[in-house]
């Protein structure tokens, strides 16, 4: 291993610190490129990651508004006020990430039939019903679930 790569694996923020005073002196020689690259890409990855993560729990959230209002009305009233208060911070969150990554707007409905697949089974779970009862495919657009007036009917 060379030792433009060793303090990588030792000290990741020393070696950030390290690459960007490299950087701001024009030292390119001295630029560990392979992980440099690397964490370029990871910081896209962790802007994408944290999109899908806000849809999860949008969608986990919506679910439960959908769901709790046919099959659990009792759940439903009791619970129906911190739901929508989810739904709405999760869907700031989005705009707002989406506003400092206009480009991740075109990820988003890959990124939401992801999460449903993992919101669905989770708001069954936590409702405790069968998640056969939760349609497979999201009946939503990305639109409206993004949409700060949308509701799912119940």
């Amino acid at each position: 291993m060379s030792t433009k790569t060793e303090l990588y694996d030792q000290d990741l923020y020393a070696w950030a610190q390290e690459q960007a005073a490299h950087l701001r002196e024009g030292a390119w020689q001295e630029l560990d490129l392979e992980h440099l690259i690397e964490e370029i890409e990871d910081v896209g990855h962790s802007q994408q990651d944290a999109l899908a993560s806000h849809l999860l729990l949008l969608l986990t959230h919506l679910l439960k508004l959908a769901l709790a209002a046919v099959h659990l009305p009792h759940d439903f009233a009791r619970a129906e006020r911190g739901w929508r208060v989810t739904c709405r911070t999760q869907r700031l969150l989005i705009a707002k990430r989406l506003r400092r990554n206009p480009s991740l707007r075109r990820t988003v409905p890959d990124e939401l039939a992801d999460a449903y697949e993992i919101a669905r089974v989770e708001a069954a779970a936590a409702l405790e019903i069968d998640d056969a009862t939760v349609p497979t495919q999201c009946q939503w657009t990305p639109e409206q679930v993004l949409d700060t007036d949308f509701w799912p009917e119940g």
